[in-house]
């Protein structure tokens, strides 16, 4: 088993509060993860229909044949059990990692935690693997960068005998349309909802023009935006949202978009091999992508808010990405060159410029790191503690 960057929060967790629910993806490793963690931990999952039913139609039953300390694997399934296990965490406030649960589904469960387990838990979120967790187990060097975009970082694909990426990821996506899509949203065309898909992984790493986008798919922006935010709410992508700067006042207000799995990205455009990753003209994009979910991940693992961004004026000055620690910016320019070049530094040197709390601007690329170069720090993108560690 791979060893997980986030168990150690999951575990301190448990002492300090009396729930911990750990939120994220299909199949990003969070029943691994709990059970790894709390080997002595009770465990009922309810996906089993049998579990679930059980749950739903005699729940003192449920909990007295399931005692704590208990894991809830999937507990968005029967949401009515968070009300009870309010009920069971005010009987005795004083006692701490009693529950842990699990859910794919954030709106749901979110909805369902503001309810009734304010105050009584803590929420981790889980995404796929961290090239971090893979270098621990000596699994990222032999990984090149045209690898690592095919194959993405789903737990399952660093198993022995897995999968090929496209069949892992053509059978991921028809789960989750089977499974969480549908219970989400009625979609009365899924062919259109499919090619919506397609067509924002050909726009990673871009603004998306949601008005424009639904003459392509043929519906409406509106409905566009509801499925975007349904595909945000369930990890498939992410929005990174635009920095405000001090630079000017004329930016690019609109987020841009990323997807959560690079390689399921890959496989919506059809990529297959890695020669043909390596002459797709959207490389660049997915190498963005890539380095983006690396900070996004490396945040979420320290239980930190991820505070990130990017910066785009109406003049043309651009920022791939910008970490936010403590008031202070780290800027970042995003590249698959492998050597060094001064054009790279401009617009990051400029934004250092206009913002006071701004430092340590870098390139993030493919080749040799160097501690200075035109004025700032190019660093290879496997050599991460440099850049998502200061």
């Amino acid at each position: 088993m791979i060893n997980r960057n986030i168990s150690s929060k999951l575990i301190g967790l448990t002492k300090q509060v009396p729930v911990v629910t750990v939120i994220g993806p299909r199949q990003s490793g969070k029943t691994t993860l709990v059970k790894n963690s709390f080997p002595e931990y009770n465990y009922v999952n309810l996906e089993d229909p049998v579990n679930r039913m059980f749950a739903k139609e005699d729940y003192k039953g449920f909990f007295e044949t399931y005692k704590e300390p208990l894991i809830i694997d999937e507990v968005q399934r029967v949401p009515e059990l968070l009300s009870v296990i309010q009920v069971m965490v005010d009987e005795d406030r004083g006692k701490n990692g009693r529950f842990i649960l699990t859910g794919s589904h954030q709106p749901s469960l979110q909805r369902g935690i503001a309810q009734s387990l304010a105050g009584r838990t803590s929420i981790l979120t889980l995404l796929p693997l961290s090239m971090n967790e893979l270098a621990e187990e000596g699994l990222l060097e032999g990984l090149s960068t045209d690898k690592l975009l095919l194959k993405g970082f789903m737990p399952e694909l660093y198993k022995e005998g897995s999968r090929e990426p496209i069949v892992y990821y053509r059978d991921y996506l028809n789960t989750y349309v089977e499974k969480d899509l549908r219970e989400m949203l009625e979609i009365k065309n899924l062919d259109k909802f499919l090619r919506f898909l397609t067509l924002l992984a050909g726009r990673v790493g871009q603004v998306v023009n949601l008005s424009a986008m639904s003459g392509e798919v043929g519906v409406s922006s509106t409905t566009l935006s509801e499925w975007l935010s349904v595909l945000e709410a369930s990890y498939i992508v992410y929005r990174l949202k635009p920095y405000f700067s001090n630079i000017t006042k004329q930016q690019i207000k609109s987020p841009k978009i990323y997807f959560t799995e690079i390689g399921l990205a890959s496989y919506l455009l059809g990529i297959e091999t890695e020669n043909q990753i390596n002459r797709d003209p959207l490389r660049g994009n997915l190498f963005e992508n890539l380095i983006v979910s690396e900070v996004l991940k490396s945040r979420l693992n320290q239980n930190k808010n991820p505070n990130i961004y990017y910066m785009r004026t109406a003049k043309g000055v651009e920022v791939d990405l910008i970490v936010k620690k403590e008031n202070k910016l780290y800027p970042f320019e995003i590249k698959t060159s492998m050597t060094p070049n001064k054009s790279f530094s401009r617009h990051l040197l400029s934004f250092v410029e206009a913002e006071e709390n701004a430092l340590k601007p870098r390139i993030i690329y493919t080749g040799q790191s160097y501690p200075q170069f035109g004025g700032v720090e190019y660093v290879n993108y496997k050599d991460f503690k440099k850049f998502l560690d200061d």
